[in-house]
């Protein structure tokens, strides 16, 4: 079981490297990011965006570009479209996104003709080493729904299994995190946590074993899950945390950011191929290890 990006990246030395298309490539922090993935062997790149403006960063960072494929074309919207051509048509495992508008690149990854929509829900997962801790940790939905129903957060929970499974992780412990561990039909959340784990139970979902509604410290801590007399094979020991909006999500997401010592890494799935649509604001590290999942996603396809 990987129990961090370190070992995420051995896991990608035994696999054949795969290749990621990126949308609008002139974008300085992407480059830097594609240079030191593909220094590392952790995926190749086609570069899709103004040849010029590519070659001219190129320069300022060092990358040098005499083994990348390179797409001249100069309209944002069109460059993305190809982008999203070259991994809907087999040419590119997995899809990133560069210097383009998050609205335009998404309606593009959901274009009807050449997209990457496969009826399934999309959605977003973040994977954290966080230092002290014994395992990685999975958070959705930190940045793409909003306020998921029951019907979501089920599609939410298969997302990011296929992000577990393709991390080492056989059978993830998923944990509906609500404000409390017990039902109380005041909150929405602790109702559908409840629900969730019946289906498991059912073996409605593959592959995991989902259980809640808990509370954040009786998920994580088997000492508080203890004291408080909450039990079950989930119970403290989740690795996948299912967070019932985006509110608290990106909070979240965030606070472990920030006011912890991590690495994280992301990605968009429920799309027939990984989308890694990183933010200005992501460090450098994080955008190679979005790569690096991105990477371990499409192997495990």
């Amino acid at each position: 079981m990987s129990k961090n990006f370190e070992d995420l990246l051995a896991i990608l030395k035994g696999v054949e490297t795969k290749k990621v298309a990126v949308a609008v490539a002139q974008d300085e922090p992407v480059l830097e990011a594609i240079k030191e993935a593909t220094e590392k062997g952790i995926a190749q790149a086609i570069l899709v965006g103004d040849k010029q403006q590519i070659h001219e960063i190129a320069k300022k960072i060092d990358l040098d570009l005499s083994d990348y494929e390179i797409m001249d074309i100069k309209d944002p919207k069109k460059a993305t479209l190809e982008a999203v051509k070259l991994v809907s048509s087999g040419h590119a495992d997995m899809l990133m996104k560069g210097l383009v508008d998050t609205a335009t690149f998404l309606r593009c990854v959901l274009n009807k003709e050449v997209g990457l929509r496969t009826g399934k829900l999309m959605s977003h997962v973040a994977v954290f080493e966080v230092e002290g801790w014994e395992r990685l940790l999975f958070l959705t939905d930190a940045a793409f729904n909003t306020y998921p129903e029951l019907k979501d957060k089920a599609g939410m929970i298969n997302n990011a299994v296929v992000v577990a499974h393709a991390c080492g992780i056989d059978v993830p412990k998923v944990a509906s995190i609500c404000p409390v561990e017990v039902v109380n039909t005041s909150m929405q959340s602790t109702v559908d946590a409840a629900l969730l784990a019946k289906m498991s139970d059912r073996g409605q979902f593959k592959g995991c074993i989902v259980d809640g509604p808990f509370a954040l410290d009786n998920a994580i801590s088997e000492e508080a899950a203890h004291h408080k007399g909450v039990t079950g094979p989930v119970a403290g020991k989740a690795d996948v945390l299912l967070l019932p909006n985006i509110e608290t999500a990106n909070v979240m997401y965030k606070t472990l950011t920030y006011f912890s010592k991590s690495k994280n890494g992301g990605l968009l799935v429920g799309t027939s191929a990984p989308v890694i649509l990183t933010s200005r604001a992501d460090s450098f590290e994080t955008k190679v290890n979005s790569i690096a999942l991105a990477a371990l996603v499409a192997a495990k396809k």
